[in-house]
């Protein structure tokens, strides 16, 4: 159970990005601001601050990728999957550059 706590509180920053950001889409340009802009930053910082105080960045990693596909039905279409990939990768870059900087300060 404590697990699961300590998982849900790194996972609601991308809970929310993928669930509630896209109901902000109007037309194109906000959809593509809010497909390439925020939601990979925030992938990305969130990342890092989960390498900055946790271990398992793939796993991590996993569950950011696997929390995005069900967005794709929701709110996209299918040519949405690869950004699937995308932010499984920056969320895992950013846990690795976290854990870097705490080994670094270390």
């Amino acid at each position: 159970m404590k697990e699961i706590k300590k998982w849900g509180i790194y996972l609601i920053c991308p809970i929310s990005c993928f669930y509630i950001l896209p109901m902000l889409i109007r037309d194109t340009g906000s959809a593509m601001f809010i497909l390439l802009g925020a939601v990979p930053v925030l992938c990305f910082v969130n990342g890092l601050y989960y390498g900055l105080k946790e271990n398992k960045a793939v796993l991590y990693s996993l569950f950011v990728g696997l929390l995005f596909l069900p967005t794709i039905y929701l709110y996209y279409n299918s040519s949405a999957s690869v950004y699937t990939v995308v932010f499984t990768l920056l969320s895992f870059i950013g846990a690795v550059i976290g854990k870097g900087i705490l080994w670094l300060r270390k």
